[in-house]
């Protein structure tokens, strides 16, 4: 298969069609392997329009949706970002490659024994700082971070992420309960209040670290 194709058929066809302009996005997208962050039993869907199942019942977002969340989040050179529930790491990738200092969080050990061989020979080294911790709750000694990427379907935003955004913030993710019928939403810190607002549908297969825990039933 020819993997650079299929990546600039992607941005062609999938991200350029669905609003997505930004050019430091499409280039990062255009250039890195994301077929390299996926299992070899399923790199050869690295570019179709739809989540990439992973081990642990876990998904690689779908391209289209990952890059409108990016862009969302408006990064400028420099920006301090945070990766929540990070996978294989391709979104952090993707943050780096366009210029953010990128803090990425993942508990799945799996999951993160390919982030830590494949980054390195995606990005410069120390591009993306790797910690193996529950993503819920952040990474405080890196905080506060200009931007903060939730990878993946949650049912509301954790309180100690929203409190390591900085001043003028943005946290992006998807919100939903678990029924791929999420919705797209901007958190913002301004003035000290943290506020989302929901921005455009979206189908993202659920964060299980984030799940709320299950109630008493009388």
């Amino acid at each position: 298969m020819d993997y650079a194709d299929a990546r600039r058929r992607m941005v062609d066809g999938q991200l350029r069609p669905n609003k997505v302009t930004d050019p430091r996005l499409l280039e990062a997208m255009r250039t890195l392997p994301r077929e390299r962050f996926l299992p070899a039993a399923v790199a050869a869907r690295a570019y179709t329009d739809e989540d990439v199942p992973l081990p642990g019942g876990r998904a690689m977002m779908e391209p289209m949706v990952l890059a409108r969340l990016v862009q969302l989040a408006a990064l400028r050179p420099g920006d301090r970002a945070l990766v929540a529930g990070a996978g294989t790491g391709y979104g952090a990738a993707v943050l780096a490659h366009m210029g953010a200092r990128v803090t990425a969080l993942e508990a799945d050990a799996p999951l993160l024994a390919v982030a830590r061989t494949v980054l390195p020979d995606c990005l410069p080294a120390g591009a993306v700082r790797l910690e193996a911790v529950d993503p819920t709750g952040g990474f405080a000694a890196g905080a506060p971070y200009d931007i903060i990427l939730i990878e993946g379907e949650v049912p509301e935003v954790p309180g100690p992420l929203a409190d390591q955004l900085a001043e003028g913030g943005r946290l992006v993710t998807a919100i939903g309960i678990g029924r791929r019928q999420g919705k797209a939403i901007l958190g913002q810190r301004i003035g000290g209040a943290f506020t989302t607002t929901p921005v455009f549908d979206c189908a993202v297969a659920p964060l299980p670290a984030f799940a709320r825990s299950a109630g008493f039933v009388f």
